[in-house]
């Protein structure tokens, strides 16, 4: 039950303050685009810190789903993972809707132009940041400095980017659960199914790109 409750507050914790940000943005805009992307990044990065050694601080199905293809992680575990990791983000937008329940919106992920472009640049964002994932992490726990910067400074310069774009999602209980909260599913499932292919892709593709004595694959 320690991991999976690490993964519900973890996962909690990102949704909260990550979409929490993009919540008071809409209301009282002084955070930006970089305060966003920031506070994202810099969640994954406590989150590594905290949860770690616990439960390997997935927060992410997409991530789990990941680790498991690539047979580091026991398929048993997958569903309550998961379940854990959606709970908590549900959980998160909850709160929000409870604290600003005049909004239309909290945090939503939509599509700026058009599902296509959007499933595609989901799609490659999860797959660098799987690649990342992969390389930093011991089994299937993202432990240590290391792991928290790279992977933390991966989630801020993406959402940096392409934030406006596609709200750079990368993980579908980030989206789902926002989706809930405010009742708009509009392209909901680009972000459910791109993110775990792009998963899936980079576990694919890690052992064509390692060096030779690397074990990240």
């Amino acid at each position: 039950m320690k991991k999976y409750l690490s993964e519900f507050i973890g996962t909690y914790a990102l949704v909260f303050f990550g979409t929490g940000a993009m919540t008071i943005e809409s209301i009282q805009p002084n955070i930006g685009v970089f305060g966003i992307a920031a506070t994202f990044g810099i969640v994954v990065m406590v989150m590594i810190y905290v949860f770690g050694e616990t439960s390997g601080a997935h927060i992410n199905p997409a991530v789990t789903i990941g680790f498991a293809f690539a047979g580091r992680f026991k398929k048993k575990e997958i569903f309550p993972y998961i379940l854990s990791q959606i709970l908590g983000a549900i959980t998160a937008s909850f709160t929000l809707k409870l604290l600003f329940p005049a909004l239309a919106l909290y945090g939503n992920t939509i599509p700026s132009d058009g599902w296509l472009q959007s499933f595609i640049l989901e799609f490659i964002l999860t797959f660098i940041l799987m690649l990342v994932i992969m390389k930093v992490s011991s089994g299937s726990k993202e432990t240590g400095t290391i792991a928290a910067i790279a992977i933390g400074g991966t989630v801020l310069i993406e959402a940096l980017v392409f934030g406006p774009i596609t709200g750079a999602s990368m993980n579908p209980a980030r989206s789902i659960a926002p989706a809930l909260a405010s009742g708009n599913y509009t392209d909901l499932w680009l972000y459910i199914v791109a993110p775990t292919f792009g998963a899936i892709v980079a576990i694919l593709v890690c052992p064509l790109v390692k060096s030779e004595d690397s074990e990240c694959c």
